[in-house]
């Protein structure tokens, strides 16, 4: 019998759900997924503790406590794309909470949903930190051979000790990279996503270079970056961990961050712009090298990529 990964610190319920699909608005992508409320990661960055202090539920150090399983998600999902008006939009998995947690190894849920994108022929997108995603790279496979779908793997950096204070509850860095070379391998559409950034911390240039390396090596298909989100109650918790971990960066983030929750546009574009340059010099030093092949669907329709701002390694 195998072992259940869940932690003893954490408590699960489980409560069936009316619906899988929730419409979004404001972001690049109209359709999310969620098996699970709640994040037993942790991250100390997580824009979704804002969300939860907007509800009147903890954001601070209790946030990833608990964890809603929502039992009936892949049924319920069934239902959904066997409506009538469903016209196979793009659904981006794991847009609020990381879809392959620890949870995931006993509730299956993400793998049960994936094969009902499989069956019903609909495109999507998933994201995580969470290598046990290996585990479903033969539900991934059928998938991409019936609809455009693809994989993003977060890794904002590969220094020990970022990592460790501000991703608490994750798998290490070295980990995922394995998992994606093992997508990559599979032919699976495969990128490494950098968010977030935090300046100060994880934003040298040696540091970009660092994960840029990594994901070439690896076989990611593309590298994305984004910077730190500080809202309320995002905020409040990542502040603390500043002052506990790092309390020389402290009056930089108050000063740069003070009635914002995003620093200035330009200062986004420049880091977007340094890890493009990363990754057009590890192409050059692939010496023009073929691209990996990735399994592709029929030709269909266009369809929305929920990614924007990619830049394609």
């Amino acid at each position: 019998m195998a072992l259940d990964p869940r932690r003893p610190d954490v408590e699960y319920f489980e409560q069936p759900c009316k619906s899988a699909l929730n419409r979004v608005r404001g972001m690049p992508f109209d359709w999310s997924l969620n098996p699970y409320m709640g994040c037993e990661h942790r991250c100390a960055f997580c824009y979704v503790r804002a969300f939860e202090k907007r509800a009147d539920r903890p954001s601070d150090s209790r946030y990833g406590r608990t964890v809603r399983v929502k039992t009936n998600v892949a049924s319920v999902l069934r239902q959904e794309f066997r409506r009538r008006g469903w016209r196979r939009e793009p659904v981006a998995i794991g847009a609020a909470t990381d879809p392959y947690q620890p949870a995931e190894g006993s509730y299956r849920l993400t793998r049960a949903c994936l094969e009902a994108f499989a069956d019903f022929h609909n495109p999507g997108s998933l994201i995580t930190r969470g290598p046990l995603i290996v585990r479903d790279v033969d539900v991934l496979t059928h998938l991409a051979r019936r609809a455009p779908f693809s994989v993003h793997v977060s890794i904002p950096t590969l220094d020990h000790d970022v990592w460790r204070r501000t991703e608490p509850g994750t798998a290490p860095p070295a980990q995922r990279l394995r998992a994606l070379e093992r997508l990559a391998r599979a032919g699976i559409k495969a990128s490494v996503a950098m968010a977030p950034i935090l300046p100060g911390l994880s934003d040298r240039p040696e540091q970009l270079a660092a994960v840029v390396m990594a994901a070439r090596e690896a076989g990611a298909a593309g590298v994305w970056a984004g910077l730190l989100y500080l809202r309320e109650g995002t905020r409040e918790h990542f502040l603390e961990t500043l002052a506990e971990h790092w309390p020389e960066q402290l009056p930089r983030y108050l000063r740069d961050y003070s009635g914002r929750a995003y620093l200035p546009g330009a200062r986004l574009k420049s880091v977007q712009g340094q890890v493009r340059e990363l990754v057009r010099q590890e192409r050059q030093q692939d010496g023009g090298a073929q691209r990996r092949r990735f399994l592709e669907p029929p030709s269909e329709p266009r369809q929305l990529d929920w990614l924007q701002n990619a830049v394609t390694a």
